[in-house]
This record gives structure tokens, C-alpha cells and sequence, in this order.
């Protein structure tokens, strides 16, 4: 049966996708590059100390045949000798074991940065799964594998090949020469084969890396409903928001209408709109808009203008600019004191009127 397109992996991965998958160690990863970097890093040890490593391992050999003769196996003397022993060749190899170590790093923090995660060391039932198993065997990353490894063979078998026919015209020479030239002679010819090796890699290295963003890149596509399902988990459900917002504004009107008894007078355009002014001269800078509203709550708050006895002042232009400019509880701007003092103190006129009548 076929799936719908709400089901098939089109859309690109989220933040939060890709964040997770980071969290479990999935990333976007070549092997080959720690690799170029490694060899690199070991050629250029051997090409700088090469001579010194030569020297200090043939000191070391001719140390161990002078006397080796005289050790008695039943004396302590063997545990420290072998000691002494193990002390220099660390010594000798430590600086290409620290290049090589500094190479690997670098080379994945290179792509993938700072990553520390225990995601793929937790056994997992689904590794052990011979279906899985034979599925991963003939899958694209295992064939981009077995190309890359027969491309490797290849590129070493002929750089070898290449670099040897090369020298076989040296070699009759070598009949004349000493211990140390004939080994010198191999070693630089090894030399070459590595070199050669190690930039013939270079390029393959940075394909590898490109392929591996892309197949990571595909492994992170997400479905339209996966995408649908974040967001809802990340933002909750929209259904859901829309109610809160719904009774979020229908509270505030509620509590508005219950304001407009306190105000000192009510400005319409004068059909439309309805602004709502309060002003205590001890508490207040400048008046208040307490409650706003357009047709049906602008019909309302004349009402309960009426009923409470609140002056209702018709003005169409000042309506309509505190309608735009201000919220409710915001003071009025500095531009429209003098309107609204005029019309304050005819109010406050009015009100004076009555209460002599």
C-alpha cells in the first residue's frame, strides 16, 4: 500500500532532530580523513627524525647483544634491564604515538567538534539482529566501503609498482655500498611509496567526507507529520492555543467591562469606537485608557456609560488616535493632553452643573 505524502522523509531535518541524533552520537563522520592525518603526521616524523630514531634504535639493539650474554634469569637485574628496555623504545616512539594521537583528535573534532557521548556503547537487541545485520551488509554505506577499500588497494598497489620500477636501476648499485646505504635506500624508497600514497588519499578523503554529510543529511530527513508532531510537542497543540488565547481575551474584556463604572468620561467617533478615560490629579501624571473598543464592545461600554451616568463625549478625531495609539492602562501620549484636558474639564464643568442643580 502506499504511503502518503504526509509519510514520506522530504523535509529537512529540524534543530531539535538534529540536536537529539547528535546527542546519540550520530554525526556526519569520515574515517578517512583521521586516517590522511595520521599518516601525514607520521611521515613528517620520520622525515624530521628519522635519523635520530635510526640512531637511538641501533644504540638500543647493540646495548641488548652485549648483554644479554651476561643475565641471569634468577636475578632482579632481568626485571630492571627489561625495564630499561621498554623505557627507551617508549622514548624513541613517543613522538610518533603523540602526533598520531594529536592527528586522530584533531581530525574529528575537524568535523564533528566537541562530542563526548556513552548513546552507542548501551548494548542494543537491534545490533544483534541477523535481519538488521544482513540489511546493514548489503546496504549503500557498506558497498561505499568495499569501493573505497578496492580503490585503496589499488592506489597502494600502484604506487608501489610505480615507485619500484623506478628504482630497479638503483639496485645493481647497491652491490658496492655499505649496511647503512642499503638501508637507507629501502627506507627512502618506503618513503615514497607512503608519500605518494598519503596524497593520492587526499582527494579520496575529502569525497568520503562529502558523501557522509550527505548520507547523514538523508538519515535525518523528516516526514510532514514528524515536523507537525515537534512543533506541537515544542509549542503545544495549536487547537489548544488558540482556546487559551480565546479566554486569555475574552478575561481581559470581561475585566475591562469592569472598569468602565470607574471612568470619568467615555470619547466616541460616534458610531464606531468608544474610548474609555480615567484621571485622579493625586495618583495619576496624565489620564488613563481603561477600556477600548470597536462595534460591539464599543456599543457596550456606552451602555454601561449610561447606566452608571459617565459623560459620553463625541470627538471622531481623538477617538480614533486613542484608539490606534494607546493600550488599555496606558497613559494618554503628551501630544493629546490639551484635547483631553478640555475635554476633562468640560466633564468636570458638567458634573459641577448637576450638583448645583
Amino acid at each position: 500500500m502506499p504511503q502518503g505524502k504526509d509519510h514520506e522523509k522530504t523535509e529537512p531535518a529540524t534543530p531539535k532532530r538534529r540536536q537529539d541524533a547528535r546527542q546519540k552520537g550520530q554525526v556526519a563522520k569520515s574515517r578517512e580523513i583521521p586516517s590522511v592525518l595520521i599518516l601525514l603526521g607520521c611521515l613528517g616524523v620520520f622525515f624530521f627524525l628519522s635519523s635520530y630514531m635510526f640512531r637511538n634504535l641501533s644504540g638500543l639493539m647493540r646495548g641488548i647483544l652485549q648483554n644479554i650474554g651476561t643475565l641471569d634469569c634468577r636475578d632482579a637485574s632481568v626485571y630492571a634491564f627489561l625495564l630499561e628496555i621498554l623505557q627507551q623504545v617508549f622514548m624513541i616512539l613517543m613522538p610518533l604515538m603523540l602526533i598520531a594521537l594529536v592527528a586522530g583528535v584533531a581530525g574529528n573534532l575537524f568535523q564533528v567538534g566537541f562530542l563526548f557521548t556513552m548513546e552507542p556503547l548501551i548494548p542494543k537487541l537491534s545490533k544483534i539482529n541477523p535481519v538488521k545485520g544482513m540489511s546493514r551488509l548489503f546496504s549503500l554505506n557498506s558497498l561505499t566501503e568495499l569501493v573505497k577499500s578496492i580503490f585503496k588497494l589499488l592506489v597502494v598497489g600502484g604506487i608501489a609498482y610505480l615507485v619500484v620500477k623506478g628504482e630497479l636501476k638503483n639496485i645493481p648499485s647497491l652491490m658496492h655500498v655499505g649496511v647503512g646505504e642499503i638501508l637507507s635506500f629501502f627506507g627512502m624508497g618506503s618513503y615514497k611509496i607512503c608519500f605518494y600514497t598519503c596524497l593520492s588519499l587526499i582527494p579520496l578523503a575529502a569525497l568520503d567526507y562529502v558523501f557522509q554529510r550527505w548520507q547523514h543529511e538523508k538519515s535525518l530527513r523528516m516526514t510532514k507529520q514528524e515536523v507537525k508532531d515537534e512543533v506541537k510537542e515544542r509549542e503545544g497543540d495549536p487547537s489548544v492555543k488558540a482556546r487559551i488565547r480565546k479566554t486569555q481575551i475574552e478575561m481581559g474584556r470581561r475585566r475591562m467591562m469592569e472598569a468602565v463604572p470607574d471612568a470619568d468620561v467615555v470619547i466616541t467617533n460616534p458610531t464606531r469606537l468608544a474610548v474609555a478615560l480615567m484621571y485622579d490629579a493625586e495618583e495619576m501624571i496624565a489620564p488613563r485608557v481603561i477600556a477600548k473598543g470597536a462595534g460591539f464592545i464599543a456599543e457596550r461600554i456606552k451602555e454601561i456609560a449610561e447606566e452608571k451616568g459617565i459623560p459620553i463625549v463625541e470627538d471622531k478625531p481623538l477617538a480614533q488616535t486613542l484608539f490606534k495609539v494607546v493600550e488599555v492602562g496606558d497613559i494618554i501620549p503628551v501630544n493629546l493632553y490639551r484635547a483631553v484636558a478640555e475635554i476633562l474639564a468640560y466633564v468636570y464643568r458638567l458634573k459641577g452643573m448637576r450638583k448645583n442643580a
